[in-house]
């Protein structure tokens, strides 16, 4: 990584919100708990984790699009979802909405072959993070809102 990449990563804000204080959701973000631990994909192309979420479709639902990218990103087939709270991320020339989910899978089945190759589970959240400027902020908010594990 170059001083530059650096230095806009640094520069990158999330705040975190109570459910309907935003709109305009560009992205969903769900943690997901599997018998008591919390599950983590990572991509064909990186080395590094991340909580399945992604982008919500045109004429998609933000409760969609997180059923969706759950069932996508880990292969969970028998869940129960709600959503957890809004978030932003804010860049110093950008920012866009999303929306939290907390779930709790009861099953999974074969991870779909899209852009994950694998997931695993931990007590936390792994050091090697796709979004290390995002993910432990929204981490600390779960762990606040979500059941007991």
């Amino acid at each position: 990584m170059n001083n530059s990449e650096y230095d806009k990563r640094l520069k990158i804000e999330t705040r975190v919100f109570d459910i309907g204080a935003l709109n305009d959701y560009r992205f969903v973000v769900i943690f997901a708990r599997y018998n008591g631990m919390w599950i983590y994909s990572r991509r064909h192309d990186r080395d590094t984790w991340e909580t399945a979420g992604g982008h919500i479709e045109p004429g998609e639902s933000p409760d969609d699009a997180a059923r969706r990218e759950l069932w996508e990103e880990t292969g969970s087939v028998k869940f129960d979802i709600q959503p957890a709270f809004d978030y932003s991320v804010h860049t110093p020339t950008e920012f866009s909405n999303g929306r939290v989910y907390f779930a709790e899978v009861y099953e999974l089945g074969k991870l779909p072959d899209f852009e994950m190759s694998e997931i695993t589970t931990s007590n936390t959240y792994p050091e090697k993070l796709t979004y290390p400027e995002i993910l432990p902020v929204l981490f600390k908010q779960i762990n606040k809102v979500s059941p007991s594990i």
